[in-house]
């Protein structure tokens, strides 16, 4: 597997493990204040933003969104969205204009970190998401939407 296969794979892991903590979220989840940090909506414009970025920097631009958080299913959109760029740019053989092991440790793994915030306060906020063997999951490079298959061995 190349460098850009396995960063492909990466987004496909975002996609799954995403999808799982903004798929079926109640309401008022996108607002969900613990006190002292970022509400859901905001992580979740912020995972758009990063991906944003990160295209950004693959194109050799290196330019920040200036995006403010919409509506929850807007912000999910855009993150699908957002990941289907960026796989799209990687998938097509176009130059890649920074180095791919930067890309994966900042802002794919960042983004990483913040779907596991999600996931944590999906479980404060009364609505968990359970946990599953993603070692078996059907993870499959290119797969970067919102449609995901099932989970193989849910705890």
């Amino acid at each position: 597997m190349t460098d850009r296969e396995l960063l492909r794979h990466s987004l496909a892991v975002l996609a799954y493990r995403g999808g799982k903590s903004i798929r079926s979220a109640p309401p008022e989840f996108a607002a969900f204040d613990t006190g002292g940090g970022h509400t859901p909506m905001v992580i979740l414009a912020h995972l758009g933003d990063l991906l944003v970025w990160t295209l950004s920097h693959a194109k050799g631009e290196g330019k920040w969104p200036n995006h403010a958080p919409t509506a929850w299913d807007d912000e999910a959109a855009r993150f699908f969205g957002a990941l289907a760029a960026l796989d799209a740019h990687l998938a097509s053989g176009e130059p890649v204009r920074a180095e791919l092991p930067r890309l994966l440790q900042g802002p794919i793994a960042d983004a990483l970190t913040h779907v596991g915030q999600l996931m944590m306060l999906r479980r404060m906020s009364g609505s968990p998401v359970y946990g599953e063997n993603y070692l078996v999951a059907d993870i499959v490079t290119g797969r970067v939407g919102p449609e995901q298959s099932t989970p193989v061995k849910p705890f």
